[in-house]
């Protein structure tokens, strides 16, 4: 693994130990390296926030191409996988401290914001197929993007899960199952 990606991963392990509140110093300490180390890789702690967020959003685009690509799942469950995807890496990773970084880094927010809405080609494209299959209730995509998005948004903008002691995995399981038993055909 190269450096910059010794950092991602340190960086997404040390947001799940602190949240957003971690520092440079904190990281350093993580991967027993100097922070002149680590600012000879990101200029600061805002430019290493945006790339572990592509870098957390294009695991979980990888790990979507797998279920396209997975043939020993039919189009209902290649939708509900889709929807709940999470590489295993971010299993563990507290989403539930995301809504820190909209006042705190709101550049960083804008990213996560701008990912959520992008991407979804795919999964329309299966939506669609499981209409044209019979399997999927005939409901325009963009209605179902527009719901997912709008909930997943909502965990990230408030501390409504961190509040009710929800984990952003059990949400968004939660999530993932009362919009697929909605529109998936028994």
């Amino acid at each position: 693994m190269d450096l910059h990606t010794s950092i991602l991963e340190a960086c997404i392990t040390v947001f799940n130990k602190k949240g957003i509140k971690f520092t440079m110093d904190d990281l350093a300490k993580e991967l027993s390296i100097s922070k002149k180390t680590i600012y000879s890789v990101f200029n600061d702690k805002e430019s290493l926030l945006l790339q572990m967020v592509d870098y957390c959003f294009d695991g979980i685009k990888d790990s979507e191409n797998k279920v396209l690509s997975d043939s020993s799942l039919n189009t209902a469950e290649k939708i509900e996988t889709i929807l709940g995807v999470l590489p295993d890496c971010y299993q563990n990773l507290d989403f539930s401290q995301l809504y820190l970084i909209k006042d705190k880094h709101p550049l960083v927010y804008s990213q996560i914001e701008q990912r959520l809405e992008n991407g979804w080609e795919n999964t329309i494209a299966l939506l669609e197929q499981g209409m044209q299959e019979g399997v999927v209730r005939p409901i325009h995509p963009i209605i179902i993007k527009t719901i997912f998005e709008a909930t997943l948004e909502q965990f990230l903008k408030r501390d409504l899960l961190e509040k009710n002691s929800i984990t952003y995995q059990q949400a968004l399981k939660e999530t993932v199952k009362t919009l697929t038993r909605g529109i998936i055909v028994d």
